[in-house]
Protein backbone atom coordinates (compact mmCIF):
# COMPACT_ATOMS: atom_id res chain seq x y z
CA UNK A 1 0.00 0.00 0.00
CA UNK A 2 1.28 3.50 -1.07
CA UNK A 3 0.63 6.10 1.57
CA UNK A 4 1.55 9.30 1.45
CA UNK A 5 2.44 11.47 5.17
CA UNK A 6 1.16 14.83 4.55
CA UNK A 7 3.07 17.04 7.17
CA UNK A 8 6.62 16.24 9.06
CA UNK A 9 5.31 17.30 12.29
CA UNK A 10 5.34 14.80 15.31
CA UNK A 11 2.52 13.68 14.18
CA UNK A 12 3.56 13.22 10.59
CA UNK A 13 6.52 11.34 12.03
CA UNK A 14 4.49 9.16 14.05
CA UNK A 15 1.95 8.04 11.20
CA UNK A 16 5.22 7.57 8.78
CA UNK A 17 6.51 5.02 11.47
CA UNK A 18 3.38 2.97 12.00
CA UNK A 19 2.77 3.05 8.53
CA UNK A 20 6.24 1.88 7.81
CA UNK A 21 6.48 -0.96 10.40
CA UNK A 22 3.41 -1.93 9.49
CA UNK A 23 4.77 -2.66 5.38
CA UNK A 24 3.48 0.23 3.63
CA UNK A 25 5.58 2.26 1.37
CA UNK A 26 5.34 6.19 2.57
CA UNK A 27 6.26 9.17 1.36
CA UNK A 28 6.46 11.93 3.66
CA UNK A 29 5.82 15.28 2.36
CA UNK A 30 6.93 18.37 4.63
CA UNK A 31 7.26 22.00 3.74
CA UNK A 32 9.76 22.39 5.53
CA UNK A 33 13.95 21.72 5.10
CA UNK A 34 14.09 19.93 8.84
CA UNK A 35 11.30 17.46 10.18
CA UNK A 36 9.90 18.78 13.52
CA UNK A 37 7.19 21.27 12.68
CA UNK A 38 5.84 22.98 15.92
CA UNK A 39 8.82 21.11 17.70
CA UNK A 40 11.79 21.42 15.74
CA UNK A 41 15.99 22.77 16.07
CA UNK A 42 17.08 25.85 14.84
CA UNK A 43 20.76 27.06 14.73
CA UNK A 44 20.91 30.96 15.30
CA UNK A 45 23.92 32.94 16.23
CA UNK A 46 26.17 29.59 16.45
CA UNK A 47 23.49 28.16 19.18
CA UNK A 48 21.66 25.36 18.34
CA UNK A 49 18.02 26.15 20.34
CA UNK A 50 14.77 25.16 20.00
CA UNK A 51 12.41 26.86 18.16
CA UNK A 52 10.26 26.69 21.32
CA UNK A 53 10.90 25.12 24.88
CA UNK A 54 9.32 21.80 25.54
CA UNK A 55 8.83 19.36 28.94
CA UNK A 56 7.59 16.12 28.74
CA UNK A 57 6.03 14.02 31.50
CA UNK A 58 6.81 10.22 32.24
CA UNK A 59 2.51 10.09 31.64
CA UNK A 60 4.08 10.62 27.78
CA UNK A 61 4.27 7.18 26.95
CA UNK A 62 3.47 6.86 23.40
CA UNK A 63 6.10 9.46 22.29
CA UNK A 64 8.83 7.46 24.85
CA UNK A 65 7.32 4.54 23.18
CA UNK A 66 8.31 6.33 19.40
CA UNK A 67 11.55 7.45 20.33
CA UNK A 68 12.74 4.11 21.23
CA UNK A 69 11.13 2.80 17.93
CA UNK A 70 13.52 4.68 16.12
CA UNK A 71 16.35 4.41 18.20
CA UNK A 72 16.45 7.69 20.45
CA UNK A 73 17.21 6.65 24.27
CA UNK A 74 14.96 8.72 26.40
CA UNK A 75 17.15 7.39 29.33
CA UNK A 76 20.07 8.77 28.14
CA UNK A 77 18.25 12.18 26.24
CA UNK A 78 15.90 13.01 29.15
CA UNK A 79 17.12 14.43 33.05
CA UNK A 80 14.51 12.60 34.53
CA UNK A 81 13.05 13.95 37.80
CA UNK A 82 10.33 14.03 40.52
CA UNK A 83 7.86 16.72 39.82
CA UNK A 84 8.86 19.92 41.68
CA UNK A 85 7.34 23.42 41.62
CA UNK A 86 9.69 25.75 43.00
CA UNK A 87 10.02 29.94 42.63
CA UNK A 88 12.47 31.82 44.66
CA UNK A 89 9.71 33.05 46.66
CA UNK A 90 8.87 30.55 49.17
CA UNK A 91 6.69 27.73 48.06
CA UNK A 92 8.50 24.85 46.74
CA UNK A 93 5.79 21.67 45.89
CA UNK A 94 7.95 18.24 45.78
CA UNK A 95 7.35 15.32 45.15
CA UNK A 96 9.07 11.55 46.91
CA UNK A 97 9.93 8.75 45.09
CA UNK A 98 7.06 7.04 46.72
CA UNK A 99 4.56 4.74 45.29
CA UNK A 100 1.34 6.65 44.06
CA UNK A 101 -0.53 8.18 45.28
CA UNK A 102 1.33 8.83 48.59
CA UNK A 103 4.18 10.79 46.45
CA UNK A 104 1.09 13.54 45.59
CA UNK A 105 -0.24 13.39 48.75
CA UNK A 106 2.88 13.81 50.65
CA UNK A 107 3.61 16.52 48.22
CA UNK A 108 0.74 18.47 49.27
CA UNK A 109 0.66 18.04 52.70
CA UNK A 110 4.79 18.74 52.61
CA UNK A 111 4.43 21.66 50.44
CA UNK A 112 5.92 25.01 52.05
CA UNK A 113 3.94 28.69 52.14
CA UNK A 114 1.18 26.78 51.97
CA UNK A 115 -1.51 26.81 55.28
CA UNK A 116 -2.42 23.40 56.75
CA UNK A 117 -6.31 24.50 56.22
CA UNK A 118 -5.97 24.82 52.44
CA UNK A 119 -3.52 21.57 52.39
CA UNK A 120 -6.70 19.82 53.90
CA UNK A 121 -9.01 21.06 51.36
CA UNK A 122 -6.80 20.34 48.31
CA UNK A 123 -6.42 16.49 49.42
CA UNK A 124 -10.49 16.43 49.66
CA UNK A 125 -10.97 18.10 46.47
CA UNK A 126 -8.25 15.59 44.96
CA UNK A 127 -9.73 12.32 46.30
CA UNK A 128 -13.26 13.72 44.96
CA UNK A 129 -12.23 14.28 41.97
CA UNK A 130 -10.03 10.91 41.51
CA UNK A 131 -13.56 9.37 42.42
CA UNK A 132 -14.60 10.24 39.78
CA UNK A 133 -12.36 9.55 37.30
CA UNK A 134 -11.77 12.97 37.04
CA UNK A 135 -14.93 13.26 34.68
CA UNK A 136 -17.20 16.69 35.11
CA UNK A 137 -20.26 16.91 34.40
CA UNK A 138 -20.09 20.04 32.00
CA UNK A 139 -17.32 21.93 31.08
CA UNK A 140 -16.50 25.29 32.14
CA UNK A 141 -13.14 27.57 32.64
CA UNK A 142 -10.67 26.53 35.27
CA UNK A 143 -11.10 29.19 36.69
CA UNK A 144 -14.51 28.59 37.89
CA UNK A 145 -13.54 24.93 38.45
CA UNK A 146 -11.08 26.28 40.61
CA UNK A 147 -13.73 29.13 42.65
CA UNK A 148 -16.37 26.08 43.02
CA UNK A 149 -13.54 23.89 44.50
CA UNK A 150 -12.47 26.59 46.90
CA UNK A 151 -9.04 26.68 45.18
CA UNK A 152 -8.45 30.16 46.04
CA UNK A 153 -5.66 30.15 47.87
CA UNK A 154 -1.19 30.03 47.61
CA UNK A 155 -1.93 26.30 45.55
CA UNK A 156 -4.39 28.26 42.91
CA UNK A 157 -1.84 30.75 42.20
CA UNK A 158 1.74 28.67 42.87
CA UNK A 159 0.44 25.95 41.40
CA UNK A 160 -2.57 25.00 39.82
CA UNK A 161 -2.85 27.99 37.74
CA UNK A 162 0.71 27.94 36.01
CA UNK A 163 -0.13 24.02 35.59
CA UNK A 164 -2.90 24.74 33.82
CA UNK A 165 -0.87 27.72 31.16
CA UNK A 166 1.93 25.41 30.97
CA UNK A 167 0.06 22.30 29.81
CA UNK A 168 -3.09 24.03 27.83
CA UNK A 169 -0.95 27.31 26.62
CA UNK A 170 -4.33 29.00 27.87
CA UNK A 171 -4.52 31.02 30.88
CA UNK A 172 -7.21 29.72 33.83
CA UNK A 173 -9.92 32.28 32.93
CA UNK A 174 -10.08 31.10 29.37
CA UNK A 175 -9.03 27.20 29.72
CA UNK A 176 -10.89 24.48 29.44
CA UNK A 177 -11.45 22.54 33.11
CA UNK A 178 -12.47 18.96 31.06
CA UNK A 179 -9.46 19.19 29.58
CA UNK A 180 -7.26 20.20 32.68
CA UNK A 181 -8.94 17.88 34.76
CA UNK A 182 -8.08 15.47 31.78
CA UNK A 183 -4.11 16.08 32.18
CA UNK A 184 -4.28 15.61 35.68
CA UNK A 185 -5.73 12.26 35.94
CA UNK A 186 -2.85 11.00 33.79
CA UNK A 187 -0.32 12.83 35.75
CA UNK A 188 -0.96 13.98 39.49
CA UNK A 189 -3.85 11.52 39.37
CA UNK A 190 -2.04 8.34 37.77
CA UNK A 191 -1.57 5.02 39.54
CA UNK A 192 2.26 5.31 38.26
CA UNK A 193 4.41 7.49 40.14
CA UNK A 194 6.72 7.55 36.91
CA UNK A 195 4.00 9.41 34.86
CA UNK A 196 4.38 12.17 37.39
CA UNK A 197 7.75 12.75 36.56
CA UNK A 198 9.35 15.40 35.00
CA UNK A 199 11.36 14.98 31.82
CA UNK A 200 13.81 17.73 31.08
CA UNK A 201 15.73 17.44 28.10
CA UNK A 202 19.67 16.83 27.83
CA UNK A 203 19.75 17.94 23.81
CA UNK A 204 17.81 20.26 21.25
CA UNK A 205 14.57 18.65 20.54
CA UNK A 206 15.99 17.07 16.56
CA UNK A 207 18.03 14.84 18.89
CA UNK A 208 14.87 13.88 20.65
CA UNK A 209 12.77 12.32 17.54
CA UNK A 210 13.12 13.94 14.25
CA UNK A 211 16.65 13.49 13.62
CA UNK A 212 16.59 9.80 14.47
CA UNK A 213 13.08 9.20 12.85
CA UNK A 214 14.58 10.43 9.72
CA UNK A 215 17.24 8.20 9.75
CA UNK A 216 15.14 5.36 10.50
CA UNK A 217 12.51 5.64 7.91
CA UNK A 218 15.15 6.18 5.61
CA UNK A 219 16.80 2.85 6.52
CA UNK A 220 13.54 1.01 6.26
CA UNK A 221 12.28 2.22 2.77
CA UNK A 222 10.33 5.55 3.62
CA UNK A 223 11.14 8.61 1.13
CA UNK A 224 11.28 12.16 2.66
CA UNK A 225 10.24 15.12 0.19
CA UNK A 226 11.18 18.20 2.34
CA UNK A 227 11.15 21.86 1.40
CA UNK A 228 7.88 20.51 -0.23
CA UNK A 229 4.37 22.18 0.42
CA UNK A 230 1.06 19.86 -1.05
CA UNK A 231 -0.64 22.33 -2.84
CA UNK A 232 -3.60 20.08 -3.52
CA UNK A 233 -4.99 16.67 -2.60
CA UNK A 234 -7.75 14.95 -4.45
CA UNK A 235 -9.85 11.92 -4.05
CA UNK A 236 -9.76 8.87 -6.62
CA UNK A 237 -12.03 6.13 -6.23
CA UNK A 238 -9.49 3.51 -4.88
CA UNK A 239 -6.98 6.36 -3.33
CA UNK A 240 -6.11 10.01 -3.54
CA UNK A 241 -3.78 12.06 -5.80
CA UNK A 242 -1.76 14.14 -4.02
CA UNK A 243 -0.01 16.91 -6.86
CA UNK A 244 -0.26 15.19 -9.90
CA UNK A 245 1.02 11.40 -7.95
CA UNK A 246 -1.47 9.07 -6.92
CA UNK A 247 -1.56 7.25 -3.72
CA UNK A 248 -3.59 4.61 -1.98
CA UNK A 249 -3.63 6.37 0.78
CA UNK A 250 -2.72 9.66 2.53
CA UNK A 251 -2.95 11.29 5.90
CA UNK A 252 -3.19 15.00 6.31
CA UNK A 253 -0.78 15.90 9.36
CA UNK A 254 -0.27 19.89 8.90
CA UNK A 255 -0.83 22.68 11.18
CA UNK A 256 -4.86 22.85 11.80
CA UNK A 257 -4.19 26.87 10.40
CA UNK A 258 -3.49 24.82 7.22
CA UNK A 259 -6.04 22.50 6.78
CA UNK A 260 -8.61 24.41 5.38
CA UNK A 261 -6.59 24.91 2.17
CA UNK A 262 -6.40 20.89 1.27
CA UNK A 263 -9.16 19.17 3.02
CA UNK A 264 -11.99 21.90 4.19
CA UNK A 265 -14.53 19.44 5.45
CA UNK A 266 -11.91 18.83 8.60
CA UNK A 267 -10.99 22.80 8.54
CA UNK A 268 -12.36 24.20 12.87
CA UNK A 269 -12.24 28.04 13.39
CA UNK A 270 -9.91 27.51 16.27
CA UNK A 271 -8.38 30.57 18.27
CA UNK A 272 -4.94 30.46 18.26
CA UNK A 273 -2.16 31.21 21.62
CA UNK A 274 0.86 32.47 20.87
CA UNK A 275 4.44 31.21 23.16
CA UNK A 276 7.87 33.11 23.44
CA UNK A 277 10.93 31.34 24.38
CA UNK A 278 13.47 34.03 25.46
CA UNK A 279 16.77 32.66 25.86
CA UNK A 280 19.34 33.78 28.44
CA UNK A 281 23.00 33.24 28.37
CA UNK A 282 25.32 33.62 31.64
CA UNK A 283 28.31 32.63 33.02
CA UNK A 284 29.02 28.60 32.51
CA UNK A 285 28.78 27.51 35.57
CA UNK A 286 25.35 29.63 36.55
CA UNK A 287 22.52 27.45 37.89
CA UNK A 288 19.03 27.54 38.55
CA UNK A 289 17.59 26.44 41.82
CA UNK A 290 16.24 23.83 40.41
CA UNK A 291 16.30 22.63 36.80
CA UNK A 292 12.79 24.27 36.70
CA UNK A 293 11.51 27.08 37.99
CA UNK A 294 8.20 28.90 38.32
CA UNK A 295 8.94 32.61 38.07
CA UNK A 296 7.52 35.90 39.59
CA UNK A 297 6.16 37.48 37.22
CA UNK A 298 5.08 40.33 35.86
CA UNK A 299 5.55 38.64 32.78
CA UNK A 300 7.90 35.39 32.93
CA UNK A 301 5.89 32.14 33.89
CA UNK A 302 8.65 29.42 33.95
CA UNK A 303 12.16 29.14 33.20
CA UNK A 304 14.10 26.10 32.58
CA UNK A 305 18.16 25.05 32.93
CA UNK A 306 19.40 23.88 29.91
CA UNK A 307 23.13 23.65 31.44
CA UNK A 308 26.23 25.80 30.72
CA UNK A 309 24.52 29.02 31.51
CA UNK A 310 21.81 29.01 29.05
CA UNK A 311 18.33 29.70 30.43
CA UNK A 312 14.74 29.32 28.20
CA UNK A 313 12.07 31.54 29.70
CA UNK A 314 8.60 30.23 28.08
CA UNK A 315 5.46 32.52 28.06
CA UNK A 316 2.62 30.76 27.00
CA UNK A 317 -0.83 32.31 26.07
CA UNK A 318 -1.95 35.74 25.24
CA UNK A 319 -0.86 38.93 27.59
CA UNK A 320 0.59 41.54 28.53
CA UNK A 321 3.95 40.21 27.50
CA UNK A 322 2.97 40.35 24.00
CA UNK A 323 2.92 44.25 23.65
CA UNK A 324 6.89 44.01 24.76
CA UNK A 325 9.51 44.26 22.14
CA UNK A 326 12.24 41.81 22.40
CA UNK A 327 14.67 44.13 23.86
CA UNK A 328 12.40 44.85 26.84
CA UNK A 329 10.65 41.44 27.54
CA UNK A 330 14.16 40.09 27.59
CA UNK A 331 15.55 42.42 30.10
CA UNK A 332 12.10 41.82 32.11
CA UNK A 333 12.98 38.13 32.21
CA UNK A 334 16.44 38.65 33.23
CA UNK A 335 15.51 40.97 36.24
CA UNK A 336 13.17 37.97 36.73
CA UNK A 337 15.38 35.26 37.09
CA UNK A 338 17.52 36.71 39.80
CA UNK A 339 20.90 35.38 38.05
CA UNK A 340 23.02 38.03 40.10
CA UNK A 341 24.67 39.14 36.74
CA UNK A 342 23.92 40.17 33.30
CA UNK A 343 23.23 38.20 30.64
CA UNK A 344 26.11 37.86 27.76
CA UNK A 345 23.82 36.87 24.98
CA UNK A 346 19.71 36.97 24.59
CA UNK A 347 17.09 35.77 21.55
CA UNK A 348 13.43 35.69 21.56
CA UNK A 349 11.66 33.27 19.68
CA UNK A 350 7.86 33.92 18.97
CA UNK A 351 5.24 32.02 17.47
CA UNK A 352 1.91 33.98 17.39
CA UNK A 353 -0.29 30.93 16.67
CA UNK A 354 1.60 28.37 18.85
CA UNK A 355 -1.55 26.54 19.79
CA UNK A 356 -4.97 26.26 19.48
CA UNK A 357 -6.92 27.72 22.49
CA UNK A 358 -7.57 25.01 24.77
CA UNK A 359 -11.21 26.79 25.82
CA UNK A 360 -14.14 25.14 26.98
CA UNK A 361 -16.53 22.82 24.71
CA UNK A 362 -13.86 23.15 21.96
CA UNK A 363 -14.89 21.26 18.65
CA UNK A 364 -12.41 19.19 17.62
CA UNK A 365 -12.13 17.25 14.42
CA UNK A 366 -12.07 13.36 14.35
CA UNK A 367 -9.35 11.15 12.55
CA UNK A 368 -11.84 10.18 10.07
CA UNK A 369 -13.13 11.59 7.16
CA UNK A 370 -15.86 11.19 4.28
CA UNK A 371 -12.71 9.53 2.29
CA UNK A 372 -11.96 5.98 3.46
CA UNK A 373 -8.54 5.98 2.38
CA UNK A 374 -7.58 9.43 4.09
CA UNK A 375 -6.93 9.97 7.23
CA UNK A 376 -6.08 13.12 9.50
CA UNK A 377 -3.44 13.82 12.37
CA UNK A 378 -2.46 16.64 14.72
CA UNK A 379 -2.53 17.28 18.44
CA UNK A 380 -5.71 19.43 17.86
CA UNK A 381 -7.34 15.66 16.46
CA UNK A 382 -6.60 14.04 19.79
CA UNK A 383 -9.98 15.54 21.97
CA UNK A 384 -8.72 13.45 25.57
CA UNK A 385 -5.59 16.72 25.33
CA UNK A 386 -4.77 19.78 24.82
CA UNK A 387 -2.13 20.79 22.04
CA UNK A 388 0.60 18.38 23.46
CA UNK A 389 3.69 16.66 21.93
CA UNK A 390 1.81 13.19 23.22
CA UNK A 391 -1.59 13.98 21.59
CA UNK A 392 0.64 14.40 18.35
CA UNK A 393 1.99 11.31 18.46
CA UNK A 394 -1.25 9.71 19.63
CA UNK A 395 -3.12 11.02 16.87
CA UNK A 396 -0.66 9.99 14.16
CA UNK A 397 -0.31 6.52 15.02
CA UNK A 398 -4.36 6.04 15.43
CA UNK A 399 -4.53 7.63 11.87
CA UNK A 400 -2.04 5.25 10.90
CA UNK A 401 -3.53 2.27 12.35
CA UNK A 402 -6.87 2.86 10.65
CA UNK A 403 -5.65 2.89 7.44
CA UNK A 404 -3.41 0.09 7.75
CA UNK A 405 -6.61 -1.74 8.89
CA UNK A 406 -8.62 -0.28 5.89
CA UNK A 407 -6.35 -1.53 3.69
CA UNK A 408 -5.93 -4.76 5.27
CA UNK A 409 -9.80 -5.45 4.73
CA UNK A 410 -9.36 -4.25 1.24
CA UNK A 411 -6.83 -6.57 0.43
CA UNK A 412 -8.43 -9.05 1.96
CA UNK A 413 -11.74 -8.09 -0.28
CA UNK A 414 -9.97 -8.56 -3.27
Amino acid sequence: MRVAVIGGGWAGIAAAVELTAGGAAVTLHEAGRVLGGRARSVDIDGHTLDNGQHILLGAYRDTLALMRQVGADPDVLFDRRPLQVVDRGGFRLALPRLPAPLNVAWGLLTASAVGWPEKLRTARWMQGIKRRNFVLDEDCSVAEWLDTAGQTGSLRRNLWEPLCLAALNTPAERASARLFANVLRDSLGSAQRADTDLLLPRTDLAQLLPTPAAAWLTAHGARLVLGHRVAAIEPLPGGVDIDGQTYDAAVLAVAPQHVAALWPEIARPFDYEPIATVYLKFSPKSKLPFPLLKLPGPHGQWAVDRGDGLVACVLSGHGDWERLDDASLAASLASELQMGQAASWRKVIREKRATFSARPGLARPPETTIHPRLAVAGDYTWADYPATLEGAVRSGRRAARLLLARGAGQSAGN
